[in-house]
């Protein structure tokens, strides 16, 4: 993996075989401290070297800016990582053989390691004289100089390509977020798949397989059908192929040579990769066993991590288009498919009733970004008794694109609470937002937040409003609290005014509502007003069992046009928590 991160590195600086100023400059300022004819800053490939920092050097080498491995004494500081200072090569036997020394002159030799981040040696900055000489002291030093100067240029180059890169995988992200979630069938999840991708980095080929009772079936597009896919259009799970291991294993499988794949798996698969072209490739399993995706690359490639992390969450994407796609088939809406794939399943908590409301939006078939959400932490240091996080929020817009980040804030919500030690609802919520300021998921959200602990013969509720409708807290005596303390919503503004933990008692009887902004507002009114009459319903009919009491709270939504999602997630404390 060294020589494919060092290789991985060089197309990172973005130098091969053609003049670039910046190495141009080096290499005079070599010529003109050391008083030698030929410099050249000398980066080593896996066949050839390139010059892309060049004086002194004759035609044809001058024009062409590379040598053949025969002509080149870099090679010889990448492969041990050490200056290579010869006063002579022609009596050295490491280099009198090399043709460099009649091709190109090089009698006298001087080059130093040039070095990445990582301390891979991309290649070498060297003088060369065309006379036997001894190289002082202060000529090495200025060369060391020089290539330390050179490696910070280099490392610069490569940094700003992974900046690129970044801001390329999060655009990469957003696009398959919306891209993948318009696929009409499987075919046209296929299409829009291999066209997702831009850049140098761009996959050669991208495979779909899904799984059925037999194995793994490979989803074709007619218009882009290769030999070798019609050939091997079903692969049985126990086959020695990439795709098939990863499915096998539940795991992302990495082919990043040719003799990786000649080494591990079939001799099927090794036609399969030659016929296509194909070096290297990433396998990745789409969720609950539906199949597994496979990138390939016509040269050998080592996904990075970050390449490997965003190309795991493009599966992701997948897997859930694949999901959608299927539930179009059976003539399920995309509503159904948005509740089924993305909204939790309440967990059992002893002393607790909880029941949850999910209605889509109807106008237009459009999806939303609202959630609801509810799960056990591990117990707190202070009370070592575990606690129920609960959730409620809303993804600004109407749009595919708004239920897919809502997936992402909903996790990174959950993961925030389990990273923070007391589990602050406001801490997690803060995380949340200093992850939207980096991360470009949209114009922002707002959300409920809370924790349940046990406490007694009753429950503690720690809760913290990001600009959200206020939860509603009906008493065991009917009376209905509005819980209006709040901050601002989730801008991504990380440096905003604090967020604040709020606490308040749920004795046994006590119903707690959370719930979107589509359950109460209503064109052409106040939503303070409707909020209003919520809590009515809610003092009214809180005792009744609570899927009867979402009904009466949702009571004439299902029969009109809608033009935002419900959430609704309601929690009745039936007794102590212990």
């Amino acid at each position: 993996m060294g020589e494919l991160g060092r290789l991985e590195a060089l197309r990172l600086a973005g130098l091969s075989a053609a003049a670039d100023p910046g190495m141009d400059r080096f290499a005079r300022l070599v010529s003109r401290l050391l008083r030698v004819p030929v410099s050249m800053v000398s980066l080593l490939e896996d066949d050839r070297q390139v010059l892309p920092g060049l004086i002194g050097l004759a035609e044809p080498w001058a024009t062409r800016r590379e040598t053949p491995l025969s002509h080149s004494f870099c090679q010889h500081v990448v492969a041990d990582g050490l200056p290579l200072i010869l006063d002579d090569t022609r009596l050295h036997p490491l280099t009198c053989a090399s043709l460099a020394v009649p091709d190109l002159k090089a009698v006298a030799y001087a080059g130093l390691p040039l070095t990445d981040a990582d301390g891979h040696v991309l290649g070498s900055l060297c003088a060369i004289d065309h006379e036997p000489r001894a190289w002082t002291a202060d000529e090495l030093q200025d060369l060391d100089d020089l290539t330390a100067a050179c490696s910070a240029e280099l490392r610069m180059r490569v940094a700003t390509e992974l900046i690129r890169r970044d801001r390329d995988h999060a655009g990469l992200l957003l696009r398959a977020s919306v891209e993948l979630a318009h696929a009409g069938d499987l075919t046209d999840l296929t299409r829009r798949l291999r066209n997702l991708f831009r850049g140098p980095a761009e996959p050669s080929f991208v495979s779909l397989l899904l799984t059925d009772a037999q194995g793994l079936w490979r989803v074709l597009d007619p218009d882009d059908v290769r030999p070798a896919e019609t050939a091997i259009d079903r692969l049985a799970l126990d086959a020695g192929f990439p795709s098939a291991r990863a499915m096998r294993e539940r795991r992302t499988v990495m082919v990043p040579d040719h003799g990786v794949l000649a080494a591990r798996y079939s001799p099927e698969a090794v036609a399969e990769y030659d016929s296509l072209g194909l070096r290297s490739s990433l396998s990745v399993p789409l969720l609950a066993g539906r199949g597994v995706v496979t990138w390939c690359w016509s040269r050998p490639h080592a996904p990075a991590l970050t390449e490997e992390a965003v190309l795991t969450a493009v599966a992701g994407y997948v897997s859930q288009a694949v999901e959608r796609t299927r539930f179009v088939a059976n003539r399920l809406s995309t509503a159904e498919q948005l509740q089924a794939s993305m909204l939790t399943d309440l967990p059992t908590v002893p002393g607790l009733d909880m029941a949850a409301l999910y209605l889509p939006a109807t106008d237009q078939d459009m999806v939303g970004g609202d959630w609801y959400d509810a799960y056990w932490l591990p117990p707190l240091p202070a009370t070592k008794r575990p606690a129920l996080m609960l959730s409620v929020g809303d993804i600004i817009g109407h749009d595919v694109q708004a239920a897919t980040v809502m997936g992402q804030v909903r996790s990174m919500l959950r993961q925030a609470s389990l990273d923070h030690s007391a589990h602050s609802p406001a801490a997690a919520l803060d995380a949340v937002d200093r992850a939207l300021d980096v991360l470009p998921l949209g114009p922002g959200a707002t959300a409920i937040h809370a924790r349940l602990d046990p406490d007694g013969r009753q429950w503690r509720l720690t809760w913290c409003n990001a600009g959200h409708p206020p939860p509603l807290l009906r008493a065991p005596d009917g009376r209905v609290t509005v819980l209006d303390e709040h901050d601002l919503l989730l801008l991504g503004a990380p440096n905003g005014p604090a967020r604040h933990d709020h606490l308040h008692d749920l004795p046994c009887g006590s119903v707690l509502l959370l719930y979107t902004d589509g359950l109460v507002e209503r064109r052409g009114r106040d939503i303070d007003a409707c909020i209003g009459d919520t809590a009515a319903v809610l003092a009214e009919h809180g005792g009744k069992p609570l899927p009867l009491l979402l009904d009466v709270l949702s009571h004439g939504l299902r029969d009109v046009s809608q033009r935002d999602d419900v959430a609704v997630l309601v929690i009745r404390a039936v007794r102590g928590g212990g």
